[in-house]
């Protein structure tokens, strides 16, 4: 064996003669790859939950730059040279690394982010940074691993960020470790730059690439945020939606008042804002602001052939999901290249149960839509607040005074997010995209190739800065509960993660 192994760091013999690609089919790559992952897997596995247990919220600056210099160890360790790219001191870093390749004639650069969303969500059933081996849902019983013969691939590892996107960078780190292993030669330079701030929106992203330009050239950017296809098939996307979010208060009395009083005088805030959030969109999805969507392009015919190619998942999830109901278009993945207006969430009133009989002074709601190809931040922002006032808003951007609530009937303090992010699209027929899918498919089967997935990614300052296409290719099950309690990655995704990673690295060529 080319290397040996060390829990949390896997030190590598480089110099060993690597083995020329044209030797070696993608069959026997995968039977090698798959051969060293199954002589690993509870190694494997304690890496990954030890990387999993490092909390990395955004907001804690110490905690993200314990996973960076985590990784940077890592990337060391396996012959990259690294650095931590900061747009300003007290920032969170992305951190960079590069391998060449001798005798390589293209470079690509492996995009994920290694911080975590918040966790004060309700319902854990462990604490979100102690990774937690559980079954399958909907059992999800708890698994002793000492006790276990052998690894059940259908068990979840639970916690936060092990799916969103910790999952990805564990998978490229085995990916290289076991081709080294076995002296597969990659057949690509590589460049890594792993994020952390995305689930804070990349405030800072954006000016590290523009900064960064030579460093990060590469041929194809390969971003591995996002989960796999819901049909369970390995997935490729062209880019991502963008973002923009804001959030709205209204006003009522400025003291609570008897309900029974009041009641039927009194403006109630907790009415004023379902009525804005019906304003805004109506019970099927469809957004109501007239001209939102008008910089969106007509659908063209590569779109909707990719678009009806999609394996059908609808029915499958109304199950799963206990849905008696779906919204908006047939076919989930129709509706991606629109934008999207979501309530994230609603507040007014007494909240707890039962509730106090009485007015409140205010409600607040917090949005974000997602933005389909050639929306602006600025139009969406605009056309939005036009659309409001329209409605007998009258906006503010701080909490009023006495004299400002008495001269408005409808007050509504209206704030947009720091940052956002406009959606990014790439064509999937392009020389590069189609390497990759041809290097995925004699790994791993034919691809989902979808135009764009519904989530956001930093990436399109990236491509706008880079000028290289971008191809999207997930890890994660589609059923991570990311952003949510007990998000989790499923041990199967993990184990095919490594051989869909290595055939990226070995087999990509064009």
């Amino acid at each position: 064996m080319a290397g040996t192994w060390t829990l949390g760091l896997i030190t590598l013999a480089l110099a060993v003669p690597a083995t020329a690609l044209s030797a070696q089919t993608a069959e026997r790559i995968r039977a090698d790859v798959r051969g060293w992952r199954q002589a690993h897997e509870r190694a494997l596995l304690a890496d990954f939950s030890k990387f999993a247990a490092m909390p990395s919220i955004a907001a804690n600056l110490a905690d993200v730059d314990r996973n960076a210099d985590h990784l940077e160890a890592q990337l060391k360790a396996r012959g990259f040279q690294t650095q931590q790219l900061r747009a300003k001191p007290g920032t969170p870093a992305s951190v960079f690394a590069e391998r060449r390749t001798p005798g390589a004639k293209r470079t690509i650069l492996l995009y994920a982010h290694y911080d975590a969303q918040p966790v004060n969500q309700s319902g854990w059933l462990d604490p979100p940074f102690q990774p937690t081996l559980r079954t399958a849902p909907p059992a999800s019983a708890k698994v002793d691993l000492t006790a276990s013969a052998a690894i059940d691939k259908e068990w979840r590892l639970h916690g936060r960020a092990t799916a969103d996107d910790k999952s990805t960078i564990a998978v490229t780190l085995w990916a290289l470790d076991a081709l080294a292993a076995k002296g597969v030669k990659p057949a690509v330079n590589i460049k890594i730059l792993w994020e952390g701030e995305e689930e804070a929106g990349s405030p800072n992203f954006g000016t590290i690439v523009r900064a960064n330009k030579a460093l990060l050239a590469a041929d194809l950017l390969i971003m591995g945020d996002g989960p796999m296809h819901q049909s369970g098939r390995p997935l490729v996307t062209g880019g991502n939606r963008g973002i923009i979010d804001f959030e709205a208060t209204v006003y009522g009395p400025a003291r609570a008042l008897h309900d029974g009083h009041y009641g039927n005088w009194v403006p109630s805030p907790t009415v004023m804002i379902a009525d804005l959030v019906m304003q805004l969109r109506d019970e099927d999805g469809r957004i109501k602001v007239p001209g939102l969507d008008s910089e969106v392009p007509p659908l063209s015919a590569s779109d909707k052939a990719a678009l009806a190619a999609l394996p059908p998942v609808e029915a499958q999830l109304k199950d799963d999901l206990a849905l008696g109901r779906n919204i908006g278009t047939a076919r989930i993945a129709d509706s991606y290249l629109s934008p999207t207006l979501n309530v994230r969430a609603i507040h007014g009133g007494d909240t707890r149960s039962p509730a106090a009989n009485a007015i409140p002074t205010m409600a607040w709601a917090s949005f974000d839509i997602r933005l389909a190809p050639g929306q602006t931040m600025a139009h969406v922002k605009q056309t939005t607040e036009t659309y409001l006032a329209a409605q007998g808003w009258h906006i503010i951007r701080a909490d009023p005074d006495a004299a400002t609530r008495k001269a408005h009937p409808k007050l509504l303090k209206l704030v947009w997010g720091d940052g956002g992010s406009v959606a990014v699209k790439v064509a999937l027929d392009t020389p590069a995209a189609k390497a990759v899918i041809d290097a995925i498919t004699r790994t791993s089967g034919a691809p989902v190739q979808m135009p764009l997935m519904g989530g956001t990614t930093p990436f399109a300052e990236v491509v706008e800065a880079l000028g290289a296409p971008m191809i999207g290719v997930a890890v994660a099950n589609a059923d991570d509960n990311q952003h949510a309690a007990n998000e989790n990655i499923r041990i199967s995704n993990l184990w095919d993660g490594i051989e869909l990673y290595a055939a990226l690295l070995a087999d990509t060529r064009w």
